[in-house]
């Protein structure tokens, strides 16, 4: 039997979902979702257009899907065709003390319906942001304070889910920063809620690069499995790559400021994009478009590359001549314009401060002058080119920022099954 097919045999279930990013890694790797839970509307609707992909694409009908792409049909018209069993799995809900049992409920449902009698894999981690180093760096501008968001106890929603549904193990993801969020207050807590539902845990810091993701991505991945098994942390297989960031974006269209094109240009793609599945033959191009950007930032952004491209310089805002300068404070975030390192096997951290504007993240080359699309943004977290974004490229850009890289979920997923099969094959390897 091929390791995909073993695979499949396993099942999880997704919290915190988002667009899907953890989810996408778990079904690469042969997983079967149970359900995905996730609060907002796009970012849900999003995982209805995945879940639609890959009923499709098992029922050999992706022409479909790419009709929708290319707006032949309109989603109304598309969803129309998919199965309310396969819709139904993404449950678009805020996960509260009020909400749990409805959820509970539906999950129940899915595995009645199914023939599920027991979970394998949750995984999941809740939203970041009052967990992360950059996000407590900005409280005083907020009007409740990182340290009072109720977001940092939504651990404790995630520990029902494993005291209810006792999934052989589980995997919590989260910022570097959750350590130390209230003076390491919450990070004890959370360890404690997570052994008290039954499980033994292990924390190590992960970096997406080392999946194969073309981006420095660090976070905390929690992996807990049940007290009376033979299970542990995975040894997750390192798998860095010799490709260039620039790698990401040959076959793609150069595109201006403002500018829009779903065609693929005629340059071949890298094999670092064939290979990893982020490009088939069959894709249609999406999300190509650019934010239009005035004079101004035009010209900061061909300075900003130009160091960059020849001497692999940063930009410093207070170089600027003045006549460029519009920002009051000088003395933080000097380096508010930041080049995409194309030259490089990684790049820095793509955030879901995207959504705001562009200058953390230009293009790397200067006929080019503009931030980077949501394509791209997509691609540099392995995202394929078949997955579509719903909602306005704001939501796309947040949705993209805060995922789990797909193919470091991959890892992560695969490291989960070796686990699973060898305790399932009594220890024999």
């Amino acid at each position: 039997m091929a390791q995909a097919d073993k695979q499949s045999t396993y099942n999880f279930i997704d919290l915190f979902a988002g667009a899907g990013g953890l989810s996408e890694g778990f079904l690469q790797a042969g997983f079967r979702p149970v359900a995905h839970v996730e609060m907002n509307e796009y970012a849900a609707k999003t995982l209805e257009t995945r879940s639609a992909y890959y009923y499709l694409k098992n029922t050999g009908n992706l022409a479909l899907y790419r009709k929708y792409l290319s707006g032949t049909v309109s989603r109304d018209e598309f969803m129309k065709q998919i199965p309310a069993s396969v819709t139904k799995t993404v449950i678009n809900e805020t996960l509260s003390d009020e909400t749990l049992p409805a959820v509970f409920k539906t999950i129940d449902g899915i595995m009645k319906i199914r023939g599920i009698e027991k979970i394998d894999v949750v995984v999941g981690g809740p939203p970041c942001q009052a967990y992360s180093l950059v996000g407590r760096a900005q409280t005083s501008h907020m009007e409740t304070p990182m340290e009072e968001d109720p977001r940092n106890y939504l651990y404790k929603l995630y520990a029902r889910f494993l005291k209810k549904y006792q999934p052989r193990m589980f995997v919590f993801e989260n910022v570097t920063g959750i350590e130390s969020a209230q003076g390491g207050v919450i990070w004890k807590n959370l360890q404690k809620y997570l052994r008290r539902v039954g499980y033994k845990i292990e924390c190590h810091e992960q970096n997406a690069q080392d999946f194969g993701v073309l981006q420095n991505r660090r976070r905390m991945i929690i992996v807990g499995w049940l007290k009376n098994s033979d299970l542990a942390y995975p040894d997750f297989v390192v798998k860095k790559s010799l490709a260039v960031v620039n790698d990401l974006f040959t076959d793609l269209p150069e595109l201006h400021p403002g500018e829009s094109n779903n065609t693929y240009s005629k340059k071949k793609p890298s094999l670092y994009v064939t290979e990893t599945g982020i490009r088939t033959k069959d894709d249609v191009l999406t999300l190509q478009n650019c934010r239009p950007n005035i004079d101004r930032d035009i010209k900061i952004y061909e300075r900003a590359i130009e160091l960059w491209n020849e001497g692999h310089k940063r930009l410093n805002y207070n170089d600027l001549p003045e006549e460029l300068k519009t920002h009051k404070n000088r003395h933080s975030f000097t380096d508010r314009f930041k080049v995409v390192e194309g030259d490089e096997h990684c790049c820095h951290t793509i955030l879901a401060h995207l959504s705001k504007d562009g200058h953390y993240f230009i293009h790397p080359d200067i006929r080019q002058h503009r931030s980077i699309t949501v394509r791209e943004a997509a691609r540099i977290q392995s995202f394929p080119d078949s997955y579509y974004f719903e909602g306005p490229r704001t939501s796309q850009f947040v949705q993209i920022g805060n995922a789990v890289p797909p193919l470091m979920a991959r890892g992560i997923a695969e490291g989960i099954f070796a686990q699973l099969h060898k305790e399932d094959a009594g220890g024999q390897q």
